[in-house]
């Protein structure tokens, strides 16, 4: 049997140490393929750990590479044993990737003890990563504490050498050495906290959590007011494929931010990237347990599902969480504060004019005649027929035309689009306000088969969007979202789902903005 052997470090010459330092020193400059390193344990089956983790920084396009902190048995129905290697081992792996190979980013996971957090404190000390994350693995998904007291507080004095943290609701927890957060506003002040006491970032997630949405956030005490959070929504997906999941995030998150020098921007393309692989998971049919994502999922495109059916998938939540507003269960009724009608017709008419903007330039950028009749038809419709519904019923009501802050960042976010983005990307951000419009009606008019009684005082609203013109319409735009779709890259085809996500997000909370103007009203009154 040959043996381990134990070497000493090998010989850096000057020239290349200074070329490393020089290298060390650009850390802000942005890398293609960047190098990053993971610390973490390993898992055989190859869904978490350090495995995990070299998966995640290849789909991502970086080149890594492994230190291991625990040699761990489990598979996807759980671990078994683990074995932790002399600290000074764990000393050897990590100077000898740092003493040949500059370091872009690094992802620590798995830390098993005290002493094993402490050389790995002194590496980073030492080298001075431009970007670290760290993935306290602290709570087993049964809840159950990993650490002792001791690793955990050791664990706490690594947090000042460290980029982003990524720790679930229970870690987060720990960390703050506080109640785990019951819902998500608590979440989120337990992350401005961790933020504020250690000068770092937060990813706070969500998946802990109950409900249709999966959110996420990246928090920063530091930043001014309007930057210190980014919360970012998608569905919840319904899968027991989840082993590896915050591993694979973490190791995402260090390779993106080393390509774009941009931690808002890296959690837009993770989240994404990371809710495709947990749709995709059952294709890999691994063990018996919580199976891994798929981790390559956008490399391999899913067999005979288009586009649009995907993106509708992923809105479910946002249709349910719609039609069960207030403002759309009341109107449907009839019972709606007329003042809030007003207040949402008057909100309706700025944004067309400006969604009457929008659709003019996605008439430019059109490819074919058809669809540039067809833009152009819809720009038309915004401000000659549907205004009108606004400006008949609103006329002498003294209703208030200002944007609301809804309105303007819904306008804001479309326009945005159009001036920067391709046209694949304006017309999925376009593509909401026709489909979700489309699917509310339907659904009110189930409620009134028939149509709305005689008297119903939002009737004339209801059969407007109940039309069969408009939902023809839909239909129209949707497959022209489909073959703009195919047009595209898959990083293309990415930004397409983020506009797409986006709007569908604004559409809600536009379809609510009245609820808040109403309560506003009240406190004001």
């Amino acid at each position: 049997m040959q043996q381990a052997q134990q070497l000493g470090p090998e010989t850096v010459s000057p020239d290349r140490a200074g070329e490393q330092a020089a290298e060390r020193a650009a850390g802000s400059v942005a890398r293609a393929v960047p190098r990053v390193l993971s610390i973490a344990g390993t898992d055989p089956t190859g869904g978490a750990g350090i495995q995990a983790d070299l998966k995640s920084i290849a789909a991502h396009g970086g080149y890594g590479m492994a230190v291991v902190t625990a040699l761990v048995a489990q598979n996807t129905c759980g671990v078994r044993s683990v074995h932790t290697p002399p600290a000074d081992f764990l000393r050897e792996q990590l100077q000898a990737v740092s003493d040949d190979v500059v370091i872009d980013a690094v992802k620590i996971g798995m830390l098993g003890d005290a002493v094993v957090v402490q050389v790995v404190k002194e590496w980073l000390e030492q080298v001075r990563p431009p970007v670290v994350v760290l993935d306290p693995v602290m709570v087993a998904t049964s809840n159950d504490r990993l650490l002792r007291p001791e690793a955990e507080d050791a664990l706490r004095g690594l947090l000042p050498l460290v980029h982003l943290v990524t720790p679930n609701l229970p870690e987060l927890a720990v960390l703050l050495d506080a109640p785990v957060a019951a819902d998500w506003a608590q979440a989120l002040a337990q992350g401005r906290e961790l933020s504020r006491r250690y000068g770092l970032k937060v990813l706070v997630k969500g998946g802990h959590l109950q409900g249709a949405d999966s959110p996420d956030a990246l928090v920063d005490a530091a930043a001014g007011p309007g930057q210190d959070l980014l919360e970012l929504f998608s569905h919840r997906v319904d899968t027991a494929n989840t082993h590896g999941t915050g591993c694979s995030l973490s190791a995402a998150m260090a390779t993106v931010q080393a390509r774009t020098l941009d931690w808002p921007e890296s959690l837009r393309r993770v989240k994404h990237w990371l809710t495709g692989a947990l749709e995709r998971s059952d294709e890999l049919e691994v063990g018996r347990g919580h199976g891994p994502i798929h981790h390559f999922h956008h490399l391999q495109p899913a067999s005979g599902q288009a586009f649009s059916s995907r993106l509708w998938g992923l809105t479910a939540g946002v249709r349910e969480a719609i039609m069960a507003l207030p403002f759309i269960q009341e109107l449907s009724a009839g019972t709606l504060d007329e003042d809030d009608f007003g207040y949402y017709l008057a909100q309706d008419a700025r944004y067309l004019n400006g969604y009457s903007r929008v659709l003019a330039r996605a008439s430019a950028l059109a490819p074919t005649e058809a669809e540039q009749l067809f833009w152009a038809k819809g720009a038309h419709q915004c401000l000659e027929v549907e205004a009108e519904l606004h400006r008949s019923w609103l006329s002498g009501r003294g209703v208030s035309g200002e944007f609301g802050p809804v309105t303007k960042q819904y306008v804001d976010h479309l326009q945005a689009i159009a001036g920067g983005g391709s046209y694949g990307e304006l017309v999925a951000a376009v593509i909401p306000c026709y489909w979700l419009y489309a699917h509310v009606g339907e659904q009110l008019s189930a409620q009134h088969s028939g149509g709305p009684a005689d008297g119903h005082p939002y009737g004339a609203w209801l059969r407007t969007y109940a039309d069969e013109a408009f939902a023809e319409a839909s239909r129209q735009a949707v497959a022209i979202m489909d073959a703009a779709a195919a047009a595209e890259s898959e990083a293309g085809r990415l930004r397409m789902r983020t506009a797409f996500e986006q709007s569908c997000r604004y559409e809600l909370d536009f379809f609510d903005a009245p609820r808040v103007y109403a309560r506003s009203r009240v406190q004001g009154g």
